[in-house]
């Protein structure tokens, strides 16, 4: 793709690109940001004439645009394949009014049209993608928030000072001199931009406006940041939504308006609340927390009897009314449904099912993930069509969703207890919240694997896959009688978290599954080290002071897990490679335990006197979080004046980062601290809101028992080579010790078990 670069003072950071680091105490003025406008650039001949089109799909009531949303100029486009990602298409305005732009399009005619004949018309007729928001000065901006005090290693609290000044970098405003007019049958131009009237932080990357989701962790690290007017900002712009539309959209675009994400408004609304003491934003938010969850109850929630109980519940599910490939990844859609490979094409049916699951996925946060899936390994891991083609998102009930609904109707209640007012409303969302609880433990608890799962209508059963959304529950404040019953079974709760510390260099992944998909092993995500830590926070202490137990002699952590929690035998679990070598590490015995020390874990800091098993866990997550979030930011650019020197180019010609200053990756990797995840419809994505909030809470939360983590060699060859001098400086004098130190302990017994 060709890429024209443009410094714009006050715009967009497009694409996988390191944000600038602001200094501290610069937030007076909007930041200057480099951004990459993409050109329409097809890989084949401009001679070239388009593939040829399967019949278009329904037009989408809920989407209007005849530009924008599902037609023959969104297909026509796609399918000319002109930009590397769908979704820069459809965040471009036009350049022309609608009838002028649909005009020109249509003048390509009906027969043949070539690649050249697209480009013109994407060059002549569209501007740059997301043109109409700007970047704005972040006024209340306090380079010395109170959390830094609790962080006591000067490198974690300097590292976590930079990422709190990554704010000044991620916040965003409608931009009125670029705006184009609302509606599409007026107006010189045309955009699928969804004006919002206060300000906001984005993910960052290809997420160019407000998300839904995001905004929860993102809402985390502002707290953390006292930066309170822009989270009071964000529940505004929610609430404009709710009265706009009666629900809270996926994000900020028109072709998210069938879809919302994981309903988080009220956890955020509540959470915003305790921190600033801000009541009198609830006149107006109470009545719209009402019509979110009245959204979800009349438009995803359904009946479920129980197969073990017979008792029936009213329970949540992710179900959006779709029948067209997603405008922002059109492509992508239109091929898994239409993949040449099928040896009989699907169904108008089959393929207005498929996009109507493809979108559902998308509503749920996690695109996509084998736990959606009835043949999750169908067509291997670089093949993700015949897995897609499998969802069966509409006919889950999901951990995640109702224990979400669970809270929200628990935290609405406590809000009107609060305010002493409408007694009667509390009363029913405790009832409510009460069902939705009942419903959780009956038909998704597992009590002989100590495990959640989602429970699958077409099968009438739960599903077997094991996931971090286990850990929803307890996040949310569902404590299952056998976990209170005993330590050994709370800590059977936890024990594949245990596993992952000791086995693997990263933190929680998804899933252990390898398909693929994003959401599935080996990626880990920031949500989920934050909902495990919160699950741990949440168990009470008679059951979790006891020790961090051990595996018996000759065995690994994995001899711990329940039997057949996370359903995946040891021999056929994710490998981890041994840094510096071609090889593995052998995946059964103590010495499949490559990360294990003495009372801790290599980048887990360090154990102290008495210290409980849940602690425990909670320490060596946290300090493995920050591990991958700093030296991946660090072996991409990243550095610290005085404290983290740079590393040199040929460090970082090996992440092609020479000319970087380090990314905040959206994901990571559970085996690996100095790269991001990988999988998915799109590139890694750099910003990142909930990476750089999930580390601000975490060094907030944990801050006396983060020590700095030793991050691999770049240039290691061999199991042999030594610590480039650079590179060393991520640790600190608190005694963090390399996984190189662990090599030449474990590399005969991995040799002889390959």
């Amino acid at each position: 793709m060709r890429l024209t670069e443009v410094l714009l003072t006050a715009a967009l950071l497009q694409g996988a690109r390191a944000l600038p680091q602001a200094p501290p105490n610069s937030a007076t003025a909007p930041p200057s940001v480099t951004i990459s406008t993409a050109v329409a650039s097809p890989s084949v001949p401009l001679s070239s004439a388009l593939p040829s089109q399967v019949p278009l799909p329904p037009t989408q009531a809920w989407c209007p645009s005849r530009i924008f949303c599902a037609g023959a100029l969104l297909q026509t486009v796609n399918l000319a394949r002109a930009y590397a990602d769908s979704k820069t298409f459809v965040d471009k305005p036009t350049s022309k009014s609608s009838q002028q732009v649909l005009s020109d399009f249509a003048a390509l005619g009906n027969g043949t049209i070539t690649e050249g004949a697209v480009v013109n018309f994407l060059d002549n007729d569209f501007r740059g993608e997301g043109l109409e928001l700007e970047a704005v000065a972040l006024a209340d901006f306090n380079a010395q928030p109170a959390f830094l005090s609790r962080v006591s290693d000067s490198l974690v609290k300097a590292f976590s000072q930079t990422v709190h000044g990554f704010w000044t970098q991620l916040i965003r405003s409608t931009n009125d001199t670029a705006l184009c007019p609302e509606g599409t049958e007026s107006g010189s131009c045309e955009s699928s931009l969804i004006p919002l009237n206060h300000t906001f932080v984005v993910p960052g990357g290809r997420f160019r406006e407000q998300y839904y989701w995001d905004s929860y962790w993102i809402v985390q690290g502002l707290i953390e940041s006292e930066l309170f007017s822009i989270v009071n900002d964000t529940l505004q712009n929610f609430m404009d939504e709710l009265e706009n539309f009666g629900f809270i959209p996926n994000g900020g675009r028109v072709y998210y308006l069938n879809r919302s994400q994981p309903p988080l408004f009220i956890h955020m609304l509540a959470d915003y609340v305790a921190a600033s003491n801000d009541t009198a934003i609830l006149q107006r938010a109470l009545p719209l927390a009402e019509a979110e969850l009245k959204w979800w109850a009349e438009h995803r929630t359904l009946n479920v009897t129980s197969p073990y109980t017979n008792k029936t519940y009213a329970m949540a599910h992710y179900a959006v009314n779709n029948s067209a490939p997603r405008p922002e990844s059109y492509l992508e859609d239109y091929l898994t449904a239409n993949d040449p490979a099928l040896s009989t094409p699907l169904t108008e049916q089959q393929r207005a099912d498929l996009y109507a699951e493809l979108a559902s996925g998308a509503e749920t946060g996690w695109d996509y993930s084998s736990r959606w899936m009835a043949q999750p390994l169908a067509g291997g891991t670089n093949n993700a069509n015949p897995a897609l083609r499998t969802l069966n998102v509409r006919k889950t009930i999901p951990v995640c969703l109702n224990s979400i609904l669970y809270k929200a109707h628990s935290l609405l209640a406590d809000l009107y207890d609060a305010q002493k007012e409408n007694p009667s409303a509390a009363a029913a969302h405790r009832s409510t919240a009460a069902s939705f609880r009942a419903g959780i433990l009956d038909l998704l608890w597992e009590p002989s694997k100590l495990a959640f799962y989602d429970f699958n209508l077409t099968s009438n059963a739960r599903n077997s896959i094991y996931t971090a959304a286990t850990f929803y529950p307890l996040w949310n404040g569902i404590i299952p009688d056998e976990i209170l019953s005993s330590s050994d079974k709370a800590f059977g709760a936890f024990a594949a978290l245990n596993m992952v510390l000791n086995r693997y260099n990263g933190t929680l992944p998804v899933t252990f599954l390898e398909t693929g998909q994003q959401w599935d092993a080996p990626n880990a995500w920031p949500p989920h080290q934050y909902i495990a830590l919160e699950a741990l926070r949440a168990l009470p202490s008679n059951v979790t002071s006891g020790a961090l137990p051990t595996p018996d002699s000759g065995k690994s952590t994995f001899d711990l897990i329940p039997s057949g929690q996370i359903g995946v035998d040891e021999n056929a679990l994710p490998g981890q490679p041994i840094h510096g070598t071609n090889v593995n590490a052998t995946k059964s015995g103590a010495a499949a335990d490559i990360n294990k020390l003495n009372g801790t874990v290599v980048n887990g800091g360090n154990a102290t006197s008495g210290e409980g098993w849940a602690a425990a866990l909670q320490r060596e997550l946290a300090n493995r979080y920050v591990a991958s979030v700093l030296c991946s930011w660090h072996a991409t650019g990243g550095e610290i004046p005085n404290l983290l020197p740079r590393l040199s180019d040929q460090e970082l010609n090996v992440t092609q980062s020479v000319n970087n200053t380090g990314n905040m990756f959206e994901k990571f990797s559970m085996s690996d601290i100095d790269s991001a995840g990988r999988g998915g419809e799109y590139t890694v994505q750099a910003g990142f809101g909930w990476t750089n909030g999930a580390l601000l809470w975490v060094a907030s939360t944990y801050g006396d028992v983060l020590v700095a983590p030793q991050c691999p060699d770049l240039l290691e060859g061999s199991q042999t080579s030594t610590t480039s001098t650079n590179h060393k400086n991520a640790a600190s004098s608190n005694g963090a010790i390399s996984i190189l130190t662990m090599v030449a302990a474990v590399v005969a017994a991995t040799l002889l078990n390959m």
